[in-house]
């Protein structure tokens, strides 16, 4: 593509993602087709000759663009609610444009230092200390995967160069989360070699926070059996409620059992930086690790996750493998982006965490979340004020847990079960196409989950979402 028709088409898309980012509202924010439908209007095989820009992106909106869920859209309430804001999405273009690979310092070395600079200022914002060394990955699946294995670097003797298996004098190893934490956990210690017996899960409180007396007896029944309590896995802001474990209390535990903490706070860990959420971090500043995903909350398109680290030497030992054709020397001690994890390539993520930063301002995104969580707050006093829907869990940030009560139709009338009843609530409210919400289990009761985290959401669609229950409440109760 030369340079004209390259600044034609760029100014063309430009122009197209300016009017959908000002507009995602237009679109039905979960997508209205039936699985196959994209593949069946896509060829079978590749082109054989070139094709114009034109007919690419003609295909997009006439083909893919009815198969997009819109987590731009703000009636976007399912899952964790996200924003790709405007200076990330420019970032990205830079940096596909730049396209350079960040394994080595000499590959890219604004790339590393950026990426340095970039997450002690986020470090800054969280309120934890200077021994917390950061590095992007992608998901918090593998910053929690990185996380644990160097907890296992710590604890295993040898375990790099000899492994597990086979090794009859190994002690059983033992990681501890809450029955509330997220499945990354179990998928970690399964690719770890830990197996899935090696997790244990510690039962919650009334708040869906880990109890610490019985993670404590769990520790010691564990040793007296002959097992090597390993890491503790402690949440900030759980995936179905948001529930805050009681971090200081369980880095006390930790402490005192040698044993490596590392929280997850993914969702939560940036309303640390608004004023009055300090708290959620208490006791983090002792952890080993700390995982928060600025892709989450903070602005980010995705992918970006930031694990911060106070032994970033241990997932070095665990990691690093420098093949000669990689061996350099410079003028000065660098660092290798490289020797930090499974991954030899490496995007430059780091760029559009930056544009975002300095776009909003620490105070700009401070007012963002502190605005969502406000907006969460008074949906939850509508959904308290109800005689028709209950809140089954606390509104510490910005999502609501709720459902529909057990209702009792009139006489002669079809009773219909209360988890049926919310499922068929979620279902009708979907189908409109003016929100998405999502739901779990919470206490074993199907729970329907609003969660507000897009830069677009304002009052009105919060007070339309609220709405649209109460209709499809009242449609599906009168069908029966």
């Amino acid at each position: 593509m030369d340079p004209e028709e390259f600044r034609r088409h760029a100014h063309r898309l430009a122009d197209w993602i300016a009017d959908y980012l000002a507009n995602s509202s237009k679109y039905p924010v979960l997508a209205e087709i039936t699985p196959g439908t994209i593949a069946s209007a896509l060829p079978v095989e590749a082109p054989t000759h070139a094709e114009s820009f034109e007919s690419m992106l003609a295909d997009f909106e006439k083909i893919l663009l009815p198969g997009i869920t819109h987590w731009n859209h703000p009636g976007f309430f399912a899952y964790f609610a996200i924003t790709g804001s405007g200076p990330g999405v420019l970032a990205e273009f830079l940096s596909a444009a730049l396209n350079v690979q960040a394994m080595l310092w000499r590959t890219s070395p604004a790339a590393t230092e950026l990426e340095e600079v970039t997450l002690s200022w986020l470090r800054k914002l969280l309120g934890l200390p200077s021994t917390f060394d950061g590095v992007i990955y992608d998901t918090a699946s593998i910053s929690t995967l990185h996380a644990l294995a160097a907890a296992r670097e710590r604890a295993v003797p040898s375990v790099r160069s000899l492994g597990l298996a086979g090794r009859a004098a190994l002690p059983r190893p033992r990681v501890y989360c809450s029955d509330q934490t997220h499945s990354s956990i179990e998928k970690a210690v399964i690719l770890l070699g830990l197996g899935q017996q090696s997790l244990r899960k510690i039962p919650s409180d009334a708040e869906f926070r880990m109890r610490t007396d019985a993670l404590a007896s769990a520790i010691a029944e564990d040793r007296s059996e002959g097992w090597r309590p390993l890491a503790v896995v402690a949440t900030v802001g759980t995936t179905s409620s948001t529930s805050v474990d009681p971090v200081a209390q369980i880095a006390d535990i930790c402490r005192r059992e040698s044993l490596w903490l590392h929280i997850d706070a993914a969702y939560a860990g940036v309303a640390a930086m608004v004023p009055g959420y300090e708290w959620i971090l208490d006791g983090a500043a002792t952890a080993d690790s700390l995982v928060v995903n600025p892709h989450k909350w903070m602005f980010t398109p995705f992918d970006l996750s930031v694990l911060y680290c106070r032994h970033m030497d241990l997932i070095r030992a665990a990691f690093a493998l420098t093949p000669e054709y990689l061996k350099t020397v410079e003028p000065a001690p660098v660092r290798n982006l490289m020797d930090t994890g499974i991954q030899l390539g490496r995007r430059f993520r780091a760029l559009k965490l930056w544009m975002v930063m300095r776009h909003f301002g620490t105070d700009g995104i401070r007012a963002r979340i502190a605005e969502h969580m406000r907006l969460a707050r008074l949906f939850a006093s509508w959904v308290d004020a109800s005689t028709e829907f209950e809140r089954v869990a606390p509104v510490p940030f910005s999502v609501v847990c709720f459902r529909a009560r057990t209702w009792l139709p009139p006489s002669g009338g079809r009773a219909i079960d209360a988890d049926t009843l919310n499922e068929r609530i979620l279902e009708a409210v979907n189908s409109t196409g003016e929100i998405f919400i999502s739901h779990t289990r919470l206490n074993g009761c199907y729970t329907l989950r609003l969660a507000i985290g897009n830069l677009h959401t304002t009052e009105t669609h919060v007070r339309r979402a609220w709405e649209l229950l109460q209709e499809q409440m009242s449609t599906v109760r009168r069908e029966g």
